[in-house]
């Protein structure tokens, strides 16, 4: 399987609507929503305005990647405003069983996410019970920074484990990702690329997509 989730906090924000239908035209299965509150990481991005505006233009999967603490508090909106995964950070809450519940509860697939400096093993407990890992290989809170190479090896290591714990677990990468490194990190394990700037910079983002699918 091999899928990428535009990241919609790389599109124009004056023309959202534009851009996320060119996201629905295009090869891309799913559309990544980065909702930051300030606190967990610096910036404050999307709320569940643009989400349920974002909805209304694309039937695509919508991935919604929350970097808040205490996600508890928030998990059910973001599912009824439209969200069809809701990824939550291990080290945002106390209450990770909560969140699953929650995530369940509201219908919705569920996943958790970890930094970069957060070592994949502290995922174990929780593998048979989500959809997803994603694999942050940049900082959380800002687009545009580079891949940390490290990150392969962490995809490498999480997709030894869910062999094991739970083979239908995606992976889902963040972070730096271009058709520069999609193969490196499909061939890694990874399911699941989103790509920011390397998508809406591009003088062609949709053919950009497909260079991206289909590396090699």
């Amino acid at each position: 399987m091999r899928i990428i989730a535009p990241s919609m906090l790389s599109a124009d924000f004056g023309h959202l609507e534009r851009d996320t239908r060119m996201v629905d035209a295009s090869a891309a299965e799913w559309i990544h929503i980065d909702v930051m509150d300030g606190v967990f990481v610096p910036n404050i991005s999307f709320g569940f305005p643009v989400l349920k505006s974002i909805r209304k233009a694309s039937p695509k999967f919508l991935d919604v990647h929350l970097m808040i603490v205490e996600p508890e508090r928030y998990i059910t909106r973001f599912a009824e405003a439209g969200a069809d995964m809701v990824t939550f950070h291990l080290e945002a809450t106390e209450k990770v069983a909560e969140c699953i519940a929650l995530a369940r509860k509201a219908g919705v697939k569920v996943g958790m996410s970890v930094r970069p400096a957060t070592p994949v093993a502290e995922l174990a407990q929780w593998l048979p019970e989500i959809d997803m890992v994603l694999i942050m290989s940049v900082e959380p809170g800002f687009g545009g920074q580079s891949f940390m190479p490290h990150s392969v090896d962490k995809i490498r290591e999480l997709r030894a484990m869910a062999d094991v714990a739970n083979p239908n677990l995606i992976i889902e990468v963040d972070g730096g990702i271009s058709a520069s490194n999609a193969a490196l990190l499909f061939g890694a394990g990874a399911e699941v690329l989103v790509a920011g700037s390397s998508v809406f910079g591009a003088e062609d983002p949709q053919a950009e997509i497909v260079k991206m699918l289909e590396a090699r």
